[in-house]
């Protein structure tokens, strides 16, 4: 497969690696200074689309940098020229949809960090890719990292190649809790209402279950919500048989709204949880947005996050199957 294609330069950008050969993420720009456009982007990806997603499955992260990308609709006429499905977003973080396909990201306090995940770990039918979109970069901090899975699971292998095999056996079970309204102080105040996209008990119940939940009203009119057994890892077609680290052990692990938990509902020794928070993090890849960038996540490859930062900072984003 070809790595360059004449209709982009590739670049670089501060914080890439290189991981098991291939650069992360990769960086596209124009060709030329006249090439900057919405026009020209669109034209250029619609005459490359099949090249375009090879490269996210390749590198797993791909940036467009020094496009003219002004807002969101800019940035749904990118999402539309690939023809992907749409996916809702179904999860506890607050979010606003702005147009067609376009949401904002989690909009709980810029003062917090949002923990690496895939998106949509949990749930029966996640996307398979994942764009985001740099309206506002922040004057400081509110970097988006990610992770390569499949060396969180190698790395966790080596050091507790047993107790890995056993929780990927049996599973995690995981709980989190739905708010009875949404509270967008909070990264994971999400209301029920938001979160199953209806205000019908009933029906919230029924779209709960079809997404793979068991559903349990609370005195106080919130949800809580129990998944699982879920396996600890996942190996996906097409992308060299590496085994990701598919779950959310670390990020629900232990919080006020959401716990993760052994398949016989026992706590996950403290120190697996905090040796994987230590190798998350060391492999973690970095860089600072620009306005206009649009970057392209492999949802099946990487964890994400989201760095503190000083406001302002507006990043949008679009799911797909």
């Amino acid at each position: 497969m070809e790595y360059s294609c004449k209709d982009f330069k590739v670049g670089k950008c501060e914080g890439e690696k290189l991981v098991d050969g291939e650069t992360m993420p990769l960086v596209l720009q124009p060709p030329e200074q006249g090439k900057r456009d919405i026009e020209s982007l669109l034209v250029t990806l619609k005459d490359n689309k099949e090249w375009f997603e090879k490269m996210i499955i390749k590198n797993s992260a791909v940036l467009l940098r020094g496009y003219d990308v002004k807002d969101a609709v800019d940035f749904n006429e990118i999402v539309e020229t690939f023809g992907w499905d749409d996916i809702r977003y179904v999860g506890p973080a607050p979010r606003t949809h702005i147009h067609k396909r376009v949401w904002t990201a989690n909009e709980g306090p810029l003062s917090e960090f949002i923990y690496y995940h895939h998106e949509m770990v949990l749930i029966k039918e996640f996307p398979k890719k994942l764009m985001l979109f740099c309206e506002v970069p922040p004057p400081e901090g509110g970097e988006t990292p990610f992770v390569p899975s499949f060396r969180v699971t190698e790395r966790m292998l080596e050091e507790f190649p047993d107790f890995v095999e056993k929780l990927d056996a049996e599973g995690l079970k995981y709980t989190f809790t739905a708010l009875s309204n949404d509270d967008t102080a909070s990264m994971r105040g999400r209301g029920w209402q938001d979160a199953f996209g209806t205000s019908d008990c009933s029906e919230a119940e029924r779209r709960a279950k079809a997404l793979g939940m068991d559903f349990e009203w609370l005195p106080n009119g919130g949800v809580k919500t129990i998944l699982g057994p879920r396996s600890l890892t996942r190996v996906f077609e097409g992308r060299k048989g590496r085994r990701m680290w598919f779950n959310t052990l670390v990020g629900m692990h232990g919080k006020a709204l959401s716990s993760a938990m052994m398949a016989d509902g026992s706590e996950i020794r403290a120190d697996v949880v905090k040796r994987c928070e230590e190798i998350i993090e060391e492999e973690s890849i970095q860089f600072k947005w620009e306005k206009g960038d649009v970057l392209f996540f492999d949802n099946l490859a990487l964890l994400h996050g989201r760095r503190p930062s000083l406001p302002p900072r507006r990043v949008l984003v679009a799911t797909c199957k």
